[in-house]
């Protein structure tokens, strides 16, 4: 038996890294068998049948898992906006963001296109919301020192709206990349999707990045009663004002004495998160603990 990482899952294979010979291997039946598949990103145990041909055996603990897309033990969810077409919605972020930490994931966004648009709104919005943020630009280089330290000796996952710049930072960021990109159409302010599957590249920085298809492949299966009963501390600002509401089970929407509220008018809180937070909220609010089915991982 060897133990290795899932750098690739495509077409019922998987790529398995082992000491750096890559394995392909199949999943054993069992893990259908038992609800559960390998996802990009787990340390597992496979037998080898030859050189390069192998079975995945065992799936090792994971540190986390998304179900869309579908990756594991993810130490930190890089999201990739940008303030130029197409411009990203600040909801959008806000809902990965809420995710990646409701999984215990760091979140650092990154605002690329900086030498087209230097994004101040979405800037101001999360600098001012405890969240690590980032300018950078595929095309001139800007920030893209920067991007590498704060990557470098962790897994991280990129994400983010199609026609962003994903490959590109990620071309930027190693020169053996050749992933190809997309062009904008300029009638719909958005880009055209070129990440098919998740795969986990290791850059010569000594990072290791998953690239994924962008928030559209978030479904709402991961807005889950977890996420509704921790909305809340999902957002790292509220997290001073949480335990001086008035009353026991404030929701932060509208009540008297709510913290999070008071923060909020005195500008604290930026209002555009809390926005997020109340369509979150609405989102969420219909899921009863009857409609979650336990998945086993």
């Amino acid at each position: 038996m060897m133990q290795g990482r899932i750098m690739k899952a495509l077409s019922g294979f998987y790529y398995v890294d082992c000491d750096g010979t890559l394995v392909t291997c199949r999943a054993r039946g069992k893990f259908r068998k038992d609800g559960i598949s390998p996802l990009v990103g787990d340390l597992v145990e496979i037998r080898e049948i030859s050189s390069d041909d192998g079975y995945v055996e065992k799936i090792l603990p994971r540190k986390n898992f998304f179900d869309r897309p579908a990756v594991a033990n993810i130490d930190q969810l890089v999201i990739i906006a940008s303030g130029a077409i197409p411009k990203t919605e600040p909801f959008l972020i806000d809902r990965i963001a809420s995710l990646a930490t409701l999984k215990g994931c760091e979140v650092l966004v990154v605002l690329n296109k900086s030498d087209l648009s230097r994004a101040d709104e979405l800037y101001d919005i999360y600098t001012t919301s405890n969240i690590k943020t980032l300018r950078v630009s595929a095309a001139s280089g800007e920030g893209m020192d920067d991007l590498k330290r704060l990557i470098t000796g962790k897994v991280s996952a990129f994400t983010g709206n199609s026609g962003v710049g994903k490959s590109s930072i990620l071309n930027t960021l190693d020169s053996r990349f050749d992933l190809k990109t997309g062009e904008i159409s300029l009638a719909l302010g958005r880009g055209r999707h070129t990440t098919r599957h998740v795969e986990l590249f290791r850059l010569d920085c000594g990072a290791e990045v998953m690239d994924s298809p962008g928030f559209s492949s978030f479904e709402t299966e991961e807005l889950n009663l977890e996420l509704k009963h921790r909305l809340p501390e999902t957002f790292p600002e509220f997290l001073p004002y949480l335990d001086n509401c008035q009353f026991v089970g404030c929701s932060h929407t509208k009540e008297k004495g709510c913290a999070v509220l008071d923060a909020l008018r005195k500008g604290k809180i930026h209002p555009s998160r809390h926005q997020s937070y109340l369509r979150l909220f609405e989102e969420l609010k219909p899921l009863q603990e009857w409609e979650i089915k336990n998945r086993k991982k």
